[in-house]
């Protein structure tokens, strides 16, 4: 048995037996990644990306939302404005400047150039200091 603490653990690991969660996964790390250098963590609840601090995360709505369409992600991200868009499912307000959007993802088709856009305001986002920012270690 894997003793390894699970945020060593590959990503692999997070979507075994979730193969298509899993294709979903590696375009949306191969979107963030062309932002510019980021850490990945791996935990039990989820995989989250930092720069100064961490501004997006990934994990499956099956393990805690079973109304969710089988085969999705939940994309979420981190942002100094609350965003009004159809696409996003949920938006929460945890600290003051900060706003939490949290977008369902079923297909590649979802990984558009609207996403994108708000990926980067949250990557530059999360360079700054500033309230609200809890710190990510290392890059």
């Amino acid at each position: 048995m894997d003793r390894q603490p699970f945020a060593m653990r590959p990503v692999e690991a997070y979507f075994e037996g979730y193969p298509q969660q899993a294709q979903l996964f590696q375009v949306v790390r191969d979107m963030i990644q062309s932002l510019g250098p980021v850490k990945v963590e791996v935990m039990k609840s989820g995989i989250s990306f930092a720069t100064r601090f961490k501004f997006a995360w990934v994990w499956l709505p099956q393990r805690y939302e079973l109304q969710q369409p089988p085969g999705s992600l939940v994309l979420s991200f981190g942002l100094d404005q609350r965003i009004e868009h159809a696409r996003i499912k949920e938006v929460a307000n945890p600290y003051p400047q900060r706003w939490t959007h949290h977008v369902i993802i079923n297909t590649s088709d979802d990984l558009d150039d609207t996403l994108r856009g708000w990926l980067a305001q949250a990557y530059g986002f999360s360079t700054r200091p500033g309230p609200g920012h809890r710190a990510s270690r290392d890059i």
